[in-house]
């Protein structure tokens, strides 16, 4: 499945979780860097008005759906694809981590969010070796100074994994900057997977997942916020559909 955004093309892949995990091993035990992204109807929202982010994204060499409508989207356009949140490649990851002797970075969030993140982390996945967490500044800036700071940090720390939980297009767009100046490490954007698992935010229950509702449980978890994200999700979907269908060929 592919998009097409401002003379760019977008394309997912893996396909499957089994497949990025895959891949994922394969690059961790070889010590050959990556960055990876998590792609859902709010950052294709944020891809058409932004094209910073489309560059930033083009230099991902891993992407894959992270929402039930890019999954709908792929089957309308006859080149079906898995969903793969990000948030439930935390563990598996660091479960990767622990078995190729790769040290964790952590970025994103508040210094407690980590520290909590780092310790739930590291007592369910035996062996696992976090060895930085960085929580940038309001404010922070991944193209600027604060940026080329964090990218020194983790070229400090020996890591050979970097999660990053800062949100779209911030995490996205230092992954990109962060992977061409530290090539060997891999970076992935999971957005607020670090929050659920130092639970600091509460995710939708698994029923609630698998009857594709998540959408709606965190609407009204926090519908001041969320509404207009969805408002502008919805707004987007005819011309994505019809893209999709064009694509059926």
């Amino acid at each position: 499945m592919e998009f097409h955004i401002q003379d760019q093309v977008i394309r997912i892949s893996p396909r499957e979780s089994v497949e990025l995990l895959a891949v994922l091993s394969q690059r961790l035990r070889t010590q050959e860097g990556f960055a990876l992204a998590t792609l859902n109807l709010d950052h294709l929202v944020k891809l058409y008005s932004d094209p910073a982010f489309v560059v930033a994204y083009t230099r991902h060499d891993l992407v894959v759906a992270d929402g039930n409508p890019v999954v709908y989207l792929s089957r309308l356009a006859r080149r079906p694809v898995g969903l793969v949140p990000g948030a439930d490649m935390v563990v598996p990851m660091m479960q990767l981590a622990a078995e190729t002797g790769t040290r964790v970075a952590l970025v994103g969030g508040t210094e407690a969010t980590l520290h909590a993140a780092a310790e739930r982390l590291c007592a369910c996945v035996p062996g696992l070796q976090v060895v930085a967490r960085i929580a940038p500044p309001m404010g922070f800036d991944p193209m600027g100074p604060q940026g080329e700071a964090v990218i020194a940090q983790l070229r400090a720390s020996g890591a050979g994994l970097c999660l990053l939980a800062l949100g779209a297009p911030k995490q996205e767009m230092l992954a990109a900057r962060a992977h061409a100046a530290l090539p060997q490490m891999g970076f992935a954007s999971v957005g607020a997977g670090l929050d659920f698992i130092a639970g600091t935010q509460l995710r939708a229950p698994l029923w609630v997942r698998r009857i594709a509702f998540e959408w709606l449980w965190r609407m009204l978890s926090n519908p001041r916020r969320m509404m207009p994200r969805y408002a502008r999700c919805a707004a987007i979907l005819p011309d994505l559909m019809a893209g999709a269908w064009r694509l059926r060929g």
